[in-house]
């Protein structure tokens, strides 16, 4: 079985192997609980009120293999936030609401949490108000986030950071079971990542609830998104190392009243998504959504909408704009749609002028109807390629709306998804 000593004997033994019996603090019925309970192999214990340069000394001499198990309590994470580039590292603590990580006093760095290391795994811990991001997780294979509570406590506000739980650049990654409140821009986002799976996490209180950008192969499934501005994105963004993104699964989510006013701060692309947005896809390719429970967004339940669309120029070669091969079907949506918002809801409502019954209600899944002619049907311009088509199957009493955008030569916006009633071969689960 193994042993172990508490952290303040790592420096001693060199981040050798650990010997000696852990919770050293005290004995009897007031002794803390031992934060190494229970771990297998080599666990180095934080003791309640640890500062940030004890914090960040366990985690520079920690050797591959080792948990770092912090006990409840909150500890005080000022200065320039923690890092950790040592492989095959698991830090836990003994609760989302238990052990708190607060970065509130943060006076420098971009990050609570910096993380550059290969099988990492945090669980069973908070993060709070980080002036940057929560946890960054960069150039990672293996990624696994478990029972992770990631919060700004103030509540929505551009000062907040951008991201809570962002692994970016990774492959073979597990988000689970967690909580996103109050980013500035996206909860929970993975992005230019491949082989992703993100299951059971609730966000609420961001601008993007969940976020997949520019990444390939990923499974978004069971969460709850609710009280963001938009519930889940799926985007493709010009100008960054993976170009462009495919493969992703959307579906038995609940993404329900995201209408909290959008607060990202000036100049960020998000900041574009209408207050009351459910699930928005900008320049997205081979998705699929289905058997998802969508309600109640004042904006539009399901945006598809090509880059060229935002009238932000780029200059980026291998960098596809508009999205094509979608697959929506057998999802619930339900409620109107009447309080369009911000530049893309003014597009809303100026392209669907003739076809809105009621005025002002937008279609439950709308399209901007960018038609590049590199993948437009051979015999109607106007239409995609049959095997790029946006197809949609049994949505309940869902409607659709094709804005033909920019309609001064293509023909008026219409409502009319006789050429949508298509099918494509279903995604691929990703495996881990």
């Amino acid at each position: 079985m193994p042993i172990r000593l508490p952290w303040w004997t790592l420096s001693a033994l060199g981040a050798i192997s650990l010997a000696g019996p852990a919770g050293l603090a005290g004995c009897g019925d007031d002794a803390p609980a031992d934060p190494c309970a229970g771990v297998e192999g080599t666990c180095v214990a934080v003791p309640a009120g640890a500062d940030r340069d004890v914090i960040q000394t366990i985690l520079i001499e920690a050797q591959p293999g080792t948990t770092i198990a912090f006990a409840a309590g909150t500890y005080d994470l000022g200065g320039s936030g923690i890092s950790l580039d040592v492989d095959n590292v698991t830090i836990q603590g003994a609760g989302m609401d238990e052990t708190i990580l607060s970065f509130a006093n943060q006076d420098d760095g971009g990050q609570g949490l910096l993380v550059t290391s290969d099988d990492f795994q945090i669980q069973d811990i908070g993060l709070e108000d980080s002036p940057g991001d929560l946890l960054k997780i960069e150039g990672a294979v293996g990624v696994t986030i478990r029972r992770v509570r990631a919060e700004w406590t103030g509540g929505p506000s551009p000062d907040n950071g951008a991201y809570a739980l962002y692994p970016v650049q990774c492959e073979d990654v597990l988000i689970e079971d967690s909580l996103a409140i109050g980013s500035s821009d996206a909860g929970i986002y993975v992005g230019q990542s491949r082989n992703i799976v993100v299951r059971r996490n609730r966000a609420e209180y961001n601008v993007a609830g969940i976020e997949i950008e520019n990444s390939i192969g990923a499974d978004v499934y069971d969460n709850v998104a609710t009280n963001n501005t938009g519930g889940v994105l799926v985007f493709s963004l010009p100008g960054l190392q993976l170009a462009n993104g495919s493969i992703t699964r959307v579906y038995d989510n609940e993404i329900v009243g995201n209408n909290t006013e959008n607060f990202a701060p000036p100049g960020n692309i998000v900041g574009k998504v209408p207050t009351g947005t459910g699930i928005a896809l900008l320049a997205a390719h081979q998705v699929e959504i289905f058997g998802n429970t969508i309600e109640d967004h004042d904006s539009v339940h399901i945006g598809i909408i090509s880059y060229s669309t935002t009238d932000i120029e780029f200059d980026d070669p291998d960098y596809d704009p508009d999205p094509d091969t979608i697959f929506i079907h057998d999802n619930t949506i339900t409620g109107d749609s009447t309080s369009p918002t911000g530049e893309l809801g003014a597009l809303l409502i100026l392209g669907m002028s003739e076809i809105q019954d009621p005025f002002m209600r937008v279609h439950d899944i709308t399209w901007d109807g960018v038609v590049p002619a590199a993948k437009a049907d051979p015999k109607d311009p106007t239409k995609l390629a049959a095997e790029l088509q946006i197809c949609l199957q049994d949505n309940g009493d869902a409607d659709f709306a094709n804005l033909h955008w920019p309609n001064t030569e293509l023909p008026e916006a219409s409502a009319d998804a006789t050429d949508h009633d298509c099918t494509h071969d279903p995604l691929p689960a990703v495996e881990l």
